[in-house]
């Protein structure tokens, strides 16, 4: 397969980095049970005039496979199109290509999903590349097989990560890069209307972790034209790059304000060793988080006023915590809840109604996940000081607590491209400026349990949507912990239900 150099600027512009990628040649038809694949035509046969971001709608192979269900397996029958480039100008097209699935045969039911909605699921994880080169069907977890067994079409997209570094040691999957591949992604669907199977207007993004993250920024930052230089860079389609709803599960997202967020939620909670952290550095992290919180100028829902550092406490439980386990313990057999009653007598059944504090809550989950600070550390180790990093430098700073702390010097600054990509990578900046491209519609899910980052991360963000108005549909799972999904079947019926397909 032939392949090229791209070059360009390493610092100090809107250019991402180079990297050696492949370019040309047919698509890989996948495999799988009962696969038989079908259309000659592939982007190699193409005249050299034609639309280089044209989906070619006969390359794919005809795949089965059993989806478990509510209702039972169900034996679907799908067309599987893989490794699609959707850039003109590819850094790397291991990541920058996705798949599609589109199912026709459904328990030996013909399906027509040319008009149904778009599930577009990433399965970015720590901010890591991720490739659908090497899938050989769907592969992407229960929601998109569920999807899938649905009538849904489900797009798998592929985006560079942290981690990509080429022969000359520079670093091309750091921020922005994922989120620009992912809105690549999109601008592709949108460009080929009528062409790709599927709703185009019915897209609908989701993902885990960081790829809930991600999925946040894809729901909020919709047609932002801050992105315009990146996307230009790769030679994406120029079409709209909004998506129709966000279902975000476990995001961790908010990084710059993140540390301070996790000390105002988890810091009186020891280590797994049974150790406090260090206590001066939580206070200090708590007291910004305070200001910020304020900054927000959130209003909780039910009339319940500004969100602030003083009252989280109390609108967490009241909003979010008790519902979650009211919701819980309702659903579980009369000997089980009085078991688990009898084992955790903090909580108060009254009326089918479960009621508590917030330091009973925090005790009963336990050992904090994190150290402190917990993204932006001292010793420039976690995932998100690489996600920041640039050109030839692995990891940054990208707090000036941490920065000031780290170096023992209180006049120090962020590198100057820094305050841009922050923002790029964070969905509550574009829900403070009220972007009018986002999400209207929003699933929103994590479990009360995770502490991989701060629930008032959730919270913002619910509080942050619901505030401008949008339809914001969110739950934390009683006792899960991070990546928990407990009701992909009510995934499902939401995508019904916001998008009108009643197939």
């Amino acid at each position: 397969m032939k392949r090229r150099q791209m070059v360009k600027a390493l610092a100090g512009t809107a250019a991402l980095p180079a990297v050696v990628g492949a370019a040309g040649g047919a698509r890989a038809a996948g495999s799988g049970a009962a696969s038989t694949s079908t259309g000659a035509v592939s982007a190699a046969t193409r005249t050299k005039g034609s639309d280089p971001l044209a989906f070619d709608p006969a390359n794919y192979t005809t795949l089965t496979t059993t989806v478990a269900t509510s209702d039972g397996d169900k034996a679907v029958t799908y067309r599987f199109f893989k490794a699609v480039t959707y850039v003109a100008d590819p850094v790397d097209v291991t990541y920058q290509s996705l798949n599609v699935s589109v199912p026709v045969e459904i328990d030996g039911k013909a399906v027509d999903a040319s008009h149904a909605p778009i599930v577009f699921s990433n399965a970015v994880g720590g901010y890591m590349p991720s490739s659908t080169a090497g899938n050989t069907g769907i592969g992407q977890g229960v929601n998109a097989k569920l999807s899938l067994a649905s009538g849904f079409v489900v797009v798998d997209p592929g985006a560079r990560g942290r981690t990509l570094v080429d022969t000359a040691g520079v670093y091309y999957g750091v921020a922005p890069a994922a989120i620009v591949d992912l809105k690549a992604a999109i601008r592709y669907l949108r460009h080929n209307k009528g062409r790709v199977p599927g709703d185009t207007d019915r897209i609908v993004a989701t993902g885990v972790s960081a790829g809930g993250a991600l999925t946040s920024l894809l729901g909020a930052s919709g047609d932002s034209d801050r992105y315009a230089p990146y996307l230009q860079e790769l030679g994406a389609a120029d079409a709209s790059d909004a998506v129709f709803a966000a279902a975000p599960y476990c995001p961790i997202t908010d990084l710059e304000h993140a540390d301070m967020a996790y000390e105002w939620n988890w810091g009186t909670n020891p280590l797994p060793t049974g150790a406090q952290v260090d206590q001066t550095l939580s206070k200090e992290l708590r007291s910004g988080f305070a200001e910020y919180q304020a900054s927000l100028n959130l209003r909780g829902k039910n009339g319940f006023g500004r969100i602030t550092a003083r009252n989280y406490d109390a609108y967490m439980v009241k909003t979010h915590l008790e519902p979650s386990a009211t919701r819980y313990l309702g659903a579980l057999p009369d000997a089980d809840r009085a078991a688990y009653l009898t084992a955790n007598p903090w909580i108060t059944w009254s009326g089918g109604r479960a009621s508590f504090g917030w330091g009973d809550f925090l005790t009963h989950v336990g050992a904090r996940k994190k150290n402190v600070p917990s993204f932006d550390t001292f010793t420039l180790a976690a995932p998100e000081n690489n996600l920041f990093g640039v050109a030839t430098t692995k990891a940054r700073h990208f707090t000036q607590w941490s920065l000031r702390k780290a170096t023992g010097d209180d006049g120090a600054r962020l590198d100057a491209d820094l305050p841009e990509k922050i923002d790029l990578m964070n969905p509550m900046y574009f829900i403070e400026h009220q972007n009018p491209g986002r999400s209207r519609h929003w699933f929103i899910r994590v479990g009360t349990k995770d502490s991989d980052t701060s629930l008032t991360v959730v919270g913002n963000l619910t509080a942050g949507l619901e505030n401008l108005g949008d339809d914001v549909d969110t739950y934390m799972y009683w006792d899960g912990g991070h990546g928990a999904n407990q009701d992909a079947p009510d995934f499902i019926t939401w995508i019904r239900s916001v998008s009108g397909y009643a197939k």
